[in-house]
């Protein structure tokens, strides 16, 4: 008779902008029974997923936090730069594959949500076709900043383009010219490419900047009065039309 525990589900639980409250209740429910809890870090934090989870986790539960190996310090460019992720992303599949097998149920902790640029999905494309897994959404960045900066986004058939702002400040400027309205993420150190991206196309004067949605340290302001650097979380809104149809 086999007697091998059966295995473990991995659930990809979507943690939202920043906001614990802005959890979902299937996301408490599974981050309180999880024995096992995971998430990514820069190497020098906490890692702000595990930060949203607070003391919902268990006292007992099993950490593994996966510390990525770098953040900027190389551009996406580099050649190092995929391969290098790729052996993260293999380990940190492994590791939580290990707990899997032994039968132990495992959360992995994404900041917003999943399948919105999420780390996660890079352990979900190693692991779905091995285990169960579940996937539980999240509310977005995106969504969290046009919220809390009380932005209305979208209006009737506007079509709205989100936009990595690591692209070159060209193909900045033809997504732009494209779009009615725009969330362009990823900021860093792209700010002056995209400040200028939006002024060649006419879009800086209804530009808004959100750093920190729903967070303690919230800030929400015209893109005219921000800084020239900005932190992770932080997002540029371009409302669509305005006015009465």
């Amino acid at each position: 008779m086999n007697t091998a525990p059966a295995r473990g589900r991995l659930s990809i639980v979507g943690m939202g902008p920043g906001d614990p409250e802005l959890l979902t209740l299937r996301a408490a429910r599974i981050l309180r029974e999880s024995p096992v809890a995971a998430w990514f870090a820069r190497h020098d934090r906490t890692g702000h997923a595990r930060e949203i989870a607070g003391d919902l986790l268990s006292p007992d539960v099993i950490a593994l936090r996966f510390a990525y190996p770098f953040t900027v310090e190389i551009p996406v460019s580099d050649p190092r730069y995929p391969a290098r992720m790729a052996e993260f992303y293999d380990r940190c599949a492994e590791d939580i594959a290990t707990h899997l097998d032994a039968g132990r149920d495992v959360a992995l902790l994404c900041e917003g949500d999943p399948f919105l640029f999420g780390s996660a999905m890079y352990v979900f494309d190693r692991l779905h076709g091995r285990f169960r897994c579940e996937i539980v959404p999240g509310i977005t960045g995106m969504a969290g900043c046009w919220s809390q900066a009380q932005v209305p986004m979208v209006h009737g058939d506007d079509v709205l383009c989100v936009i990595p702002a690591t692209l070159d400040e060209d193909s900045l400027c033809a997504w732009l010219e494209r779009a009615n309205a725009a969330v362009i993420m990823k900021l860093g150190r792209n700010m002056a490419k995209v400040r200028n991206a939006l002024r060649r196309t006419g879009r800086d004067g209804r530009a808004v900047y959100v750093e920190r949605a729903t967070q303690a340290q919230q800030r929400c302001m015209p893109l005219s009065d921000a800084g020239e650097r900005a932190p992770y979380f932080s997002i540029i809104l371009v409302p669509g039309r305005t006015g009465v149809r």
